[in-house]
């Protein structure tokens, strides 16, 4: 019997002395309660502590960093667009004695979480337009999309003011003060995917394609007018820069016949008998540039052109021998006909 006792007795012993001692690690704070109540501060240091058996109890609570992954829901912008908005955050448990009083364990507070960050996320989204949400900052503004709107039909893209990454901001200031009264400290918010809402993406897909085909039609007829102006100042300039080179062409012929003109002149000239050879060179050319095999020529007798002809027919007309050059050593060959340059 006084061996069951003892047992007993060292059992409650065992009990009360490990009743006494609890461990706190590094991840974990703990709050003291009695009776349902808390008591003391947070015991936020790790280690081997002690307290009163069988009346107090320990209540865990994370110390770590804890994942919000809010839930996927749709929003309206302020340019009426419906979008589909999945964000995600980052809190710890700053308060932990205020936490335990308001929300006792992190199921309540990933509730509470949703309900704070989800309507300050719709209420940020509903004060902006997309633009605004779908661009990360304010600076990122590519001038080819600039010069690829401007004047297009169907729309425009107006400037980005803020951007994403203030909206995340406004988002976090907001619900930061409302979580504090949690014992929760807010530690991060992020947009983590946007999209169409299914029912209308096609519809604004072939509005998108509609807007970029007329802004490429435009394109394309600015490019037809450059290239017709293009090529009407390339005409411009080829028929100043021929007609140029034809009047030099004109003035270097003439200068040269006058001149061809005056050497012959002065070599003709030498004598009668040579301006009667001339005479006849230049009646023989005639002949042969003006009378072909099928031409038909109808002249009087008195033609100048018939006199050296007259005789030749057989009726006894006496017949005119052309006069003899002075000597093939004072008289020049006949020029050549000068040919009329064709105006291009």
């Amino acid at each position: 019997m006084i061996r069951w006792f003892l047992i007993v007795v060292g059992a409650v012993i065992l009990m009360a002395v490990l009743g006494v001692f609890y461990v706190v690690p590094e991840t974990d704070q703990v709050i003291i309660t009695q009776f349902g109540k808390p008591v003391g501060n947070p015991v936020t240091s790790a280690g081997l502590k002690m307290k009163v058996p069988f009346i107090q109890e320990v209540h865990r609570i994370p110390k770590r960093v804890l994942p919000w992954d809010g839930p996927t829901a749709e929003m309206p912008t302020r340019d009426k667009l419906y979008i589909v908005v999945d964000a995600f955050g980052r809190w710890k448990i700053g308060n932990p004695l205020q936490f335990f009083l308001r929300l006792r364990d992190p199921r309540s507070a990933q509730s509470r979480l949703d309900d704070i960050l989800g309507s300050e996320m719709r209420n940020t989204i509903a004060r902006h337009d997309l633009v605004e949400v779908v661009r990360t900052t304010k600076d990122r503004k590519p001038a080819q999309d600039a010069q690829i709107v401007e004047g297009a039909p169907g729309g425009y893209l107006p400037p980005v003011r803020l951007g994403r990454v203030t909206l995340e901001k406004e988002v976090y200031e907001n619900a930061k003060d409302k979580l504090a009264e949690f014992g929760i400290e807010l530690l991060d918010v992020r947009f983590k995917r946007i999209n169409y809402n299914p029912a209308v993406a096609g519809k604004i897909f072939d509005r998108m394609t509609s807007e970029r085909t007329q802004i490429a039609e435009r394109f394309r007829s600015e490019g037809a007018g450059e290239a017709a102006k293009i090529i009407g100042n390339k005409e411009r300039d080829l028929r100043r820069i021929e007609s140029e080179a034809y009047e030099k062409v004109q003035k270097l012929m003439g200068k040269a016949d006058a001149e061809a003109t005056a050497i012959y002149a002065e070599a003709y000239n030498q004598s009668g008998q040579s301006r009667e050879f001339y005479e006849f060179l230049r009646a023989l050319e005639t002949y042969q540039s003006g009378f072909g095999k099928d031409t038909t020529t109808i002249l009087t007798t008195e033609s100048p052109l018939l006199r050296f002809l007259k005789g030749a027919d057989g009726g006894g007309t006496k017949s005119v021998t052309p006069p003899q050059p002075p000597g093939p050593a004072t008289i020049p060959a006949p020029p050549p006909t000068p040919l009329e340059p064709t105006r291009p």
